[in-house]
């Protein structure tokens, strides 16, 4: 037996189109891959959409190829995820089920008297494997499914079992994801062979006692600048199965080239930054390249829109890359420099403060700024009178914010 584990693409996520194109190329291309390799079924956990409603366009695309799928054999078995699950319990994926181009294994019902959930399994045809598994939902709200969960009829029951999940797994985190609030391990049923996870974009493969092989594919294309700049690629698993041993190995996904510069600008004029960042992308071959650039430290002067990006890109793109991308964040200026004042009364802090700042930009004149400063700070230092609603205090504020800067 072999099948496939993706997740996580979040299709129609991207603002650009060319990222867009990628994303969808990324969805192309693996099915592609999974009806090449003969897999004998797919499975999608969670998020194969950004929202339950995608785009018309984008729904045709997925449509025709899960409709090649289909006449391939090869079934798609898919949970929905915290995007492509909205609030109301609509989402898309009920659409395609019905037109019968995947099953969604999320299925069971509620005891009312108990008020335990209890799954049912969806058995695939060609292998007998039995397969069911929990939706996804923001903000953790999946959990209550977790804590109501009737475990002993999953834990029972024998033949090959596979169990999907779109929540994240306390002790499947990442480092970097060591602070958001999480699921532990306790909350999935026992004795499954394998647990398709979703939700964290981060590929993830471990070995637990009582739990088996649990993994996380990570996205199935990058969602965000900070995902290209780390990975630069999607990926899934190819899951082997042969006389009850299971191999699990990761396919990645590339698609194009990726190139990645981190440039610290501490200390240097945007001209020098200019020159130095084009001169690093000369001696590279950037031909059908995703570009990656991340900018850091502190100027030496001028600010951020000093640096010629519009040279920048000019030059990259001529070398043949396919698309740009950076990021400032954490780029810091001299325009706004810390104010050390000695320890005082609070209204000379206060005079001292806006004092030390005046003229740091030319609006208005010194004596106009100065007044404009000081009624701003009283008026937004004003509490709600007693008796006053909140509509009422709100309008008092923008009224005399109005007046005062004449909007």
């Amino acid at each position: 037996m072999k099948y496939a584990h993706l997740a996580d693409l979040h299709l129609g996520a991207w603002r650009e189109q060319k990222m867009r194109d990628l994303s969808t190329k990324a969805f192309l291309t693996a099915i592609d891959n999974c009806i090449e390799d003969q897999v004998d079924f797919i499975l999608f956990a969670g998020d194969l959409f950004n929202t339950s409603l995608p785009a018309v366009d984008t729904l045709k695309i997925v449509t025709k190829k899960l409709k090649e799928l289909k006449d391939n054999n090869i079934p798609l078995y898919v949970i929905a995820g915290s995007h492509d699950f909205s609030p109301s319990g609509k989402t898309m994926l009920d659409v395609l089920e019905h037109a019968g181009l995947l099953t969604n294994v999320c299925k069971g019902s509620v005891n009312p008297e108990t008020k335990e959930l209890h799954l049912q399994f969806t058995v695939d045809k060609k292998t007998d494997t039995k397969i069911t598994g929990i939706l996804g939902r923001r903000g953790l709200l999946d959990k209550t499914y977790y804590q109501n969960l009737y475990r002993t009829n999953l834990e029972q029951e024998t033949g090959y079992k596979i169990f999907m999940f779109h929540t994240t797994i306390t002790e499947m985190k990442p480092v970097e994801l060591a602070m958001i609030d999480s699921t532990p391990i306790s909350f999935l049923p026992q004795n499954f062979n394998y647990y398709a996870g979703g939700h964290i974009h981060h590929p993830t493969n471990i070995q637990l006692e009582n739990y088996g092989t649990l993994t996380y594919t990570g996205a199935l294309w990058p969602n965000s600048f900070s995902e290209v700049e780390k990975y630069g690629q999607g990926g899934y698993y190819i899951i082997n199965v042969n006389n009850n041993e299971q191999q699990v190995t990761f396919k990645p996904l590339k698609l194009l080239n990726h190139l990645h510069l981190t440039y610290n600008c501490s200390n240097k004029a945007p001209e020098v930054i200019t020159f130095e960042i084009i001169n690093h992308f000369n001696d590279l071959n950037c031909d059908d390249s995703l570009i990656t650039l991340r900018i850091i430290g502190t100027l030496q002067q001028g600010n951020i829109t000093n640096i010629n990006f519009k040279e920048i890109y000019k030059h990259i793109y001529n070398k043949g890359a396919y698309f740009i991308m950076r990021n400032t964040a954490k780029v810091q200026t001299h325009l706004f420099e810390e104010v050390k004042i000695s320890p005082s009364n609070p209204q000379q802090v206060e005079n001292e403060l806006i004092q030390e700042h005046l003229q740091q930009t030319t609006i208005f004149s010194k004596e106009i700024e100065k007044d404009i400063t000081k009624t701003l700070l009283t008026a937004l230092n004003s509490k709600k009178q007693e008796g006053e609603t909140i509509t009422d205090f709100n309008q008092r504020i923008i009224s005399v914010l109005q007046k005062t800067l004449q909007l």
